[in-house]
């Protein structure tokens, strides 16, 4: 079976998963704007919090942003995980929930 030569990178999020993606963003962009071997990147994380915040019911995204989006929220979620097996009772509650939110939006919007 061949490959679709295009694909739809139209997103309608929840206002939850809207909320979290812009915090993520701004929270990327600000990280990563002291090094400037990450220009590429800001700019791309900036494009998409313009589009988080605009308040359309559906965002457009380019294959770049998504694929840096999607790479950067499976980061993230490894990350939490290994946090969590680390971490004492009220750390681990604590992640435990935002860990929920990051996978589930992987897998709602990100999962190929």
């Amino acid at each position: 079976m061949a490959k679709p030569l295009f694909k739809n990178y139209n997103y309608s999020f929840q206002r939850h998963e809207l909320k979290l993606l812009q915090n993520f963003c701004k929270t990327v962009v600000k990280q990563m704007s002291a090094d400037e071997k990450f220009f590429q990147e800001v700019r791309t994380f900036t494009s998409l919090l313009d589009k988080l915040q605009s308040g359309e019911p559906e965002i457009k995204l380019t294959r770049d942003e998504k694929t840096k989006l999607a790479f950067r929220l499976k980061e993230n979620r490894d990350n939490m995980k290994k946090e969590i097996s680390k971490g004492f009772f009220i750390r681990r509650w604590i992640y435990k929930s935002a860990y929920n939110q990051f996978v589930n939006i992987i897998n709602n919007h990100f999962n190929d």
